[in-house]
C-alpha cells in the first residue's frame, strides 16, 4: 500500500486549525483535493488527536516506519 510523505500530507492540511482530531484532518484533506495516498496515510495514523503539524508529521513518519518493517 502506497503512503504519502510528510510534505505531501502537510500541503493537504494547510489551513487546519489545531488541535484537531484525525477525522477532522481527513475531512480537511478531502476538501483540499488530497490524493488517495494522502488520505490512506491519514487513515492509518495511530493517534486520534493532534496538537500541531509537528504531531502529524511525527505520526506520518511512524506509519512510514511501520510499512518498511518486514
Amino acid at each position: 500500500m502506497a503512503h504519502a510523505n510528510p510534505v505531501e500530507v502537510e500541503k493537504s492540511l494547510k489551513g487546519v486549525n489545531y488541535p484537531a482530531k484525525k477525522n477532522d484532518l481527513i475531512k480537511h484533506a478531502q476538501q483540499q483535493g488530497a490524493s488517495q495516498d494522502v488520505l490512506e496515510t491519514l487513515k492509518d495514523l495511530r493517534e486520534e488527536n493532534f496538537n500541531s503539524p509537528v504531531d502529524v508529521s511525527k505520526a506520518v513518519g511512524e506509519v512510514d516506519r511501520q510499512q518498511r518493517r518486514p
